[in-house]
């Protein structure tokens, strides 16, 4: 699954890369990234802790 984060919304706790690190990281700017595709179920369990609902499918 693709997944879209928004950079204006994503407040950087890094929970998304904690769950899928292949596919979430942290960018220089603090904020996370979607840098690759992945396993649906982690990508969804991102989604699903996201604390201010930044990430989405893309």
């Amino acid at each position: 699954m693709k997944a879209y984060v928004d950079q204006d919304t994503c407040i950087g706790c890094g929970m998304c890369a904690g769950i899928a690190a292949d596919v979430f990281r942290i960018n220089d700017e603090g904020k996370a990234e979607a840098y690759a595709e992945g396993d649906d179920s982690a990508v969804q369990e991102a989604i699903d802790s996201c604390p201010v609902a930044a990430i989405s499918e893309a």
